[in-house]
């Protein structure tokens, strides 16, 4: 069953047998957002047409801030784009993005494990929290015995949500963040790269 046929969170935690919480879990970690970044994001959401489709929502506001931010992890992770991602029959499919940690092999080798599952939807914010949560439960399976917490954000690239999933239980953070406080949004999207790395750097020390 692909990803995209889950519809609300409920078939999916029914599916899975996850617990649904909510709560603030996302800190703001500061980052230095380029003037060339805020120079381009105006100029294309001032004459550019953004979000009539998911493709266009994804190319113009959801890549190019996971990107910026990609860029301060990148000796650690890969940010991969429609990447297949399938555990069985019942979670595959294809993540908008997917952040992974650096192949050894070089960067082409699509390697686990998987920290970050992205999902974008035009406004239908249950439908795309069905998708990804899906996504991170094929994440963290395939991340088999490694006891990591797997990020998951969806967007209508205006509107920006987070989540968590740890262990049996999935948290949705209460506070949304939106574009037009562009600050406050890579501070989180910053944060959730930093609890990767930490996470990682741990596994590495393990």
């Amino acid at each position: 069953m692909a990803f995209s046929n889950y519809k609300t969170i409920g078939d999916v935690l029914k599916a899975f047998q996850v617990v649904y919480t909510e709560a603030n879990f996302v800190g703001e970690v500061e980052f230095n957002i380029p003037d060339y970044f805020r120079e381009d994001l105006e100029t294309i959401m001032r004459d550019g047409v953004v979000d009539n489709s998911e493709f266009a929502i994804c190319e113009n506001l959801i890549y190019p801030v996971l990107k910026e931010v990609w860029k301060h992890y990148r000796s650690h992770f890969i940010l991969w784009s429609h990447q297949s991602l399938n555990y069985d029959e019942k979670l595959s499919g294809f993540p908008e993005y997917i952040l992974a940690r650096r192949s050894p092999l070089g960067k082409v080798v699509f390697d686990k494990p998987y920290f970050i599952l992205v999902e974008a939807k035009q406004d239908n914010f249950e439908a795309a929290w069905a998708q990804c949560l899906a996504e991170m439960i094929a994440a963290q399976r395939l991340n088999a015995e490694l006891p990591i917490i797997i990020f998951g954000m969806t967007s209508n690239g205006d509107r920006w949500q987070f989540g968590k999933l740890d262990g049996e239980v999935f948290t949705r953070n209460i506070t949304f963040y939106t574009i037009q406080e562009l600050d406050k949004l890579f501070a989180a999207v910053n944060y959730v790269f930093q609890q990767c790395e930490l996470q990682l750097n741990n596994l590495v020390a393990a």
